[in-house]
C-alpha cells in the first residue's frame, strides 16, 4: 500500500525537497501542484491530490483557472488552498509586469503575450484592457478599461485617448478576451482596432498592437499585418 504522507517518502522522492535540490524547473506540473497545496487529504498525498486536480481540471492551466465554486466542490478543498494557487498566479503575473516596466516591450513580443495571458485568459466575459508605454516601449500602466457581456464590448476611443494623455502614455498596446475560445478578430475587432489607432495619432500616440487572448491561443495584429 503506498504511502499517503509524502514526510514518509525517500527525501530524493518529495517534491519540495526536489525543489529545492534541483529547482522548479525540474519538477512535473503535480510535483509543482503539490508543493502549493502544502499536504494532502486523508489517505491521499498532496502529490495524489495535485494529480487528481489536474486529472479534473484538464491541466495546470484549468486548475488555476478554476472559480472558486468549482474548486471548492472538489472533496477536501477549500478557500485556504483556492488562495494560495491564486496569490501564485498573481506573483507571477506581477512579476511579468515589473519585467515589462523595464524592457522595450517591442523588443519583447513572447514577454507581452505571456502578461497579457495571464491577464485575460479564462476570463467569463470580454476584459478590453491597455498596456500604456512611454517613449522608450516600457510599460507605464497596464489597465482594465472597459469590461463587457460574453459577445462584445463597449469601448470608446475618445475615454482611452483621455486616459493615454492623462498617463503620459507615448504608445499603447491593446488587448482583448474572447470566451468563445477563437483567437481570429472579428469584422467589429478590426474597425475598433481602426478607429482606436485614428483616434490616438491625432495626439501622437502610436497604436503598436492588439492582442486577443483565447485560451491558450494569442493573435497579433501587428504581426499579422493588419494594424
Amino acid at each position: 500500500m503506498p504511502l499517503a504522507s509524502m514526510r514518509d517518502w525517500p527525501v530524493s522522492e518529495r517534491p519540495r525537497e526536489r525543489l529545492i535540490a534541483a529547482g522548479a524547473p525540474a519538477l512535473s506540473d503535480a510535483e509543482l501542484l503539490a508543493v502549493l497545496l502544502q499536504t494532502g487529504l486523508p489517505g491521499r498525498s498532496a502529490l495524489d491530490v495535485a494529480r487528481e486536480l489536474l486529472v479534473r481540471f484538464a491541466g495546470l492551466r484549468g486548475v488555476l483557472a478554476a472559480p472558486l465554486p468549482k474548486f471548492r466542490a472538489t472533496p477536501g478543498l477549500g478557500e485556504a488552498r483556492y488562495a494560495c494557487l491564486q496569490a501564485a498566479v498573481e506573483l507571477a503575473r506581477r512579476t511579468l509586469r515589473e519585467e515589462l516596466a523595464q524592457r522595450d516591450a517591442l523588443s519583447s513580443p513572447a514577454l507581452v503575450r505571456q502578461y497579457l495571458a495571464l491577464a485575460l485568459q479564462n476570463r467569463p466575459n470580454e476584459i478590453f484592457v491597455g498596456l500604456f508605454l512611454d517613449s522608450q516601449n516600457r510599460l507605464l500602466a497596464a489597465e482594465e478599461l472597459f469590461r463587457g457581456t460574453l459577445n462584445q464590448t463597449a469601448v470608446y476611443p475618445r475615454e482611452v485617448a483621455r486616459l493615454a494623455l492623462e498617463r503620459n502614455a507615448a504608445a499603447v498596446i491593446f488587448a482583448h478576451n474572447h470566451p468563445s475560445g477563437v483567437a481570429e478578430p472579428s469584422h467589429a475587432d478590426r474597425m475598433l482596432t481602426h478607429a482606436l489607432r485614428g483616434a490616438l495619432q491625432q495626439l501622437d500616440i502610436a497604436v503598436l498592437d492588439h492582442v486577443i487572448v483565447a485560451g491558450a491561443h494569442t493573435y497579433s495584429f501587428a504581426e499579422n499585418g493588419i494594424l
